[in-house]
């Protein structure tokens, strides 16, 4: 059995000439009803698929820019940007073709745009303060931060609010519009941090020897970092004591406990080496002199 290709060709040749002369009769009747709508249905057609691809390679190329979880705000803000331009576009095409004026429809949509801005100025400044917020970064989901006098770690990064988890478990929405204006400190940005602690101790205590002890019980924690490395010193004095300093390193996410820890491991330590820790007390001193028998018989 044999296929027959020049029949076959034969009938491409002559569906394809079929469907041009329907195409082109669609097309000169576009002016009808029916052929505005086929005409409508097809510009909403494709309208739709470019708007669906356009806003996927802008959401891909969006993540290429940064593996920061951060950016999983910003790939779907622009695909939304991209989304509703394609739209717009689309809708206008349409119009146009339903026989509305297209400077007119620019003009209204001008003039809505105007009045929604007006009308959205606190909004507006939201969202451009999130964009700049995720342009900037400084902060990303996960991190710890203080903003202005607020505490947490950043649940969410959106276009109009970043959304905090303090140490009660509370969401604390922030606007963006006030972070971007308000002092910001990242705890855990940097991966480690600092633990500093000033303790008082008594005026006859050996200092080398409370310093030795210091230094050996904060590196004996297993949290701690052998680089930057633990340091000890003196820092001044007080009333009743003089103070000591513990500086040591921890990763960020263990600033926290370890600090808990070695208040606890401090005491004890100090407690079995006999170091006193003193406490403010007062000494009542009588500027009279005792009673005498002497003085009692005058």
């Amino acid at each position: 059995m044999t296929f027959d290709f020049k029949a076959m060709e034969a009938f491409v040749g002559q569906y394809s000439a079929h469907a041009e002369k329907q195409i082109q009769g669609l097309t000169a009747n576009a002016d009808t009803i029916i052929g505005k709508v086929i005409v409508v249905v097809l510009i909403l057609t494709v309208t739709l698929i470019i708007s669906g691809w356009l806003s996927g390679m802008v959401r891909k190329m969006a993540r290429r820019l940064s593996h920061n979880p951060a950016d999983r705000t910003l790939p779907e803000f622009f695909s939304q940007v991209v989304n509703w331009l394609i739209m717009v576009i689309g809708i206008v095409a349409i119009l146009s073709q339903l026989g509305v004026q297209t400077t007119s429809i620019i003009a209204v949509l001008g003039a809505a745009s105007l009045a929604i801005g007006l009308a959205l100025q606190g909004t507006l400044s939201n969202v451009a303060s999130g964009i700049m917020l995720l342009v900037i970064k400084p902060y990303v989901i996960g991190d710890v931060v203080r903003i202005n006098d607020i505490s947490g770690t950043v649940y969410r990064l959106g276009l109009f609010t970043t959304e905090l988890v303090d140490a009660n478990n509370l969401r604390i929405n922030i606007p963006n519009s006030k972070i971007i204006s308000d002092q910001i400190t990242n705890f855990t940005h940097n991966g480690t941090r600092r633990i500093e602690m000033m303790i008082g101790v008594d005026y006859d205590t050996d200092l080398d020897h409370a310093l030795k002890v210091l230094k050996t019980i904060a590196e004996s924690h297993p949290k701690t970092l052998e680089a930057p490395v633990t340091w000890t010193g003196v820092r001044g004095f007080a009333d009743s004591s003089v103070t000591i300093s513990l500086q040591t390193w921890v990763q960020a996410g263990d600033h926290f406990q370890t600090e808990t820890d070695l208040f606890l491991m401090i005491k004890k330590g100090f407690d079995s080496e006999g170091i006193i820790l003193p406490y403010p007390h007062q000494v009542q001193v009588d500027k009279h002199p005792k009673a005498t028998p002497e003085t009692l018989a005058d």
